[in-house]
């Protein structure tokens, strides 16, 4: 059996067992690709050149053992591998944190935020760091500024640590545990990026296995018993002008809630950013608009 043949195999191996996908890959030909890959030890971006490589009967019993995993835990592909990659950089994930897919990325990657930056943007905060991809990919887009991840969770931050130091940037980002932007107190920033819970209650209770498998704390928007997803920034968006120096932009991520934020929101004043899922997932918000009379609804 070739390579390409065992991935073939296990592809309609997940196909059959109804596996859902979304946190690396988005069908099951990848999926398996992944995963054959890696248990095979074979670069994960090099099928073409191994792809009629033959495969030992040990090794391919190896991969379809991974494969079974996968289906009877229902876990995603890389709580099993132990790693992901975001715009191509690995990272270090296991069930303690959510697997990195952050829109936000993209616009890292894509300098869709520099417009809004200038020489005086020195300091970064990636509030909600999870694993702290997001915080190590600003820190690699802008060699110059000083970042801090901030988290709720003590095991998001074990992981983040160990993702800092695996990229070799402790000496510019800085962890800091707390409830929101209490993570900070006292601390003002000239860029704050933030992809929040924001899964609304209706999508929560609609999630597969995989989504479950995360922690709800990174997903379900609703902790203070709301149901539309903004629980969590609701209050972010009422106290980040006061971590925010002059000039400073807010980047937050919402995914499919638009109109539950705009709902919530009506009168502020945001642009949003375009990305490969679409110009209604990612959104920036200045400081002046921010503080501009009557952009934010009252206190509930």
């Amino acid at each position: 059996m070739t390579v390409l043949e065992l991935i073939e195999r296990s592809s309609a191996r997940l196909t059959e067992a109804g596996v859902s996908f979304g946190h690396g890959t988005t069908n099951a030909f990848d999926e398996a690709a992944w995963l054959v890959l890696w248990s095979l030890d074979l670069p994960l971006d090099a099928l073409d050149e191994v792809a009629e490589q033959p495969v030992p009967p040990d090794e391919a019993a190896k991969a379809a053992e991974l494969i079974e995993r996968r289906i009877h835990s229902r876990q995603p592909a890389a709580y099993l591998t132990g790693e992901a990659w975001l715009q191509g950089v690995p990272f270090t994930v296991d069930p303690r944190v959510i697997v990195p897919r952050s829109l936000i990325a993209e616009c890292l990657a894509d300098a869709t935020i520099d417009p809004w930056l200038s020489e005086e943007t020195h300091t970064v905060l990636d509030l909600c760091t999870g694993n702290g991809s997001l915080a190590v990919l600003a820190a690699m887009a802008w060699p110059e500024v000083q970042v801090t991840g901030a988290d709720l969770s003590d095991d998001a931050l074990a992981v983040a640590r160990i993702n800092i130091e695996r990229h070799g940037l402790a000496d510019r980002i800085r962890l800091a545990q707390g409830d929101g932007l209490h993570a900070v107190t006292g601390q003002t920033f000239d860029l704050i990026l933030c992809n929040p819970p924001y899964v609304n209650a209706e999508a929560m209770a609609a999630l597969p296995p995989e989504y479950l498998a995360e922690p709800q704390l990174a997903l379900s928007g609703n902790a203070a018993g709301g149901h539309d997803g903004m629980d969590f920034i609701r209050p972010l968006l009422q106290q980040a002008a006061a971590h925010m120096n002059p000039g400073a932009v807010l980047v937050l991520e919402i995914g499919h809630e638009r109109d539950f934020f705009e709902a919530a929101f009506p009168l502020l004043d945001v642009v949003w950013l375009p990305t490969s899922a679409g110009d209604d997932q990612v959104l920036l918000v200045t400081r002046d608009a921010l503080t501009a009379p009557g952009a934010l609804p009252g206190p509930a």
